[in-house]
């Protein structure tokens, strides 16, 4: 299978993971990737500074997806891939955070295998680690939590989906694409027995500028994510670690702005 090792080697995919945002947080085997691009087939959110890292040269390609808008469907973009790499060139397939965390990077490699073709994956920092880090907020802590989850909570079917077990106390859960529905989350949450007080902090465009982290209880998330207009991209932490990150308290936050329009 040809591989980066291979250079001289022609028509292959290679799925890349962008990390949250900032290019200093890319591999160095993703940097190499994408000096190497023919085609760069890129998600919408990933940073102008990353995407400048592939030669003036490359086939640039955006098939960026929004909520309930898709510039092309999966299966336009696994064949679109396959075409490329049909064609001799070497595609990078450059994707946010880390290719197989809610990222269907598994599905690309199953189009891409499918067809007879090499394909390999470089590996990202993944939006919840980027973020938490940059605030702070360590997903497991001797004392705190001894487990971490990770959920979309943009989904079909949210009310149906298992959640039962992942967050509560010594546990931690990490919520991706979940601000457009967090009321329904919280609701979700308390209704299958996590305490209303539970700690919950909402970290915003980490590691991009414009970055906020903000923490308040499972009780208030909807509320917070409305009054402080916080919009996408951003993942949701639930667990006791909260109480150890540097997000600002919502809440107190809150009640100090309503005091002094009163």
């Amino acid at each position: 299978m040809a591989t980066l090792l291979d250079p001289a080697a022609r028509g292959r995919a290679i799925l890349v993971g962008a990390g949250p945002g900032d290019p200093d947080l890319l591999t160095l085997r993703a940097v190499r990737a994408l000096a190497s691009a023919d085609v760069l087939v890129h998600d919408g959110l990933v940073d102008q500074r990353v995407l400048d890292l592939a030669p003036a040269s490359a086939h640039r390609i955006s098939v960026a997806k929004r909520r309930a808008r898709h510039t092309l469907p999966q299966e336009s973009i696994n064949a679109l891939i396959v075409a490329h790499v049909r064609a001799g060139d070497i595609v990078v397939r450059l994707k946010g955070g880390d290719p197989f965390i809610f990222g269907r990077g598994g599905e690309e490699v199953e189009a891409v295998r499918a067809a007879g073709l090499p394909v390999e994956v470089i590996p990202g920092v993944s939006a919840a680690l980027g973020c938490a880090a940059e605030a702070m907020l360590p997903l497991t802590h001797r004392g705190y939590a001894s487990a971490v989850s990770f959920v979309a909570g943009q989904c079909q079917g949210l009310n149906e989906q298992n959640w039962a077990g992942l967050a509560g106390q010594g546990r931690t859960l990490v919520i991706y694409m979940g601000v457009a529905s967090a009321a329904q989350i919280a609701d979700k949450l308390i209704a299958d027995g996590v305490a209303p007080d539970m700690p919950v902090a909402v970290l915003e465009r980490g590691t991009l500028p414009g970055a906020r982290a903000m923490k308040t209880l499972l009780a208030d998330l909807g509320a917070m994510v409305t009054r402080m207009a916080i919009g996408s991209p951003a993942v949701i932490v639930v667990g006791e670690v909260v109480e150890l990150s540097d997000a600002a308290d919502a809440l107190a936050h809150w009640a100090r702005v309503a005091e002094g329009a009163a």
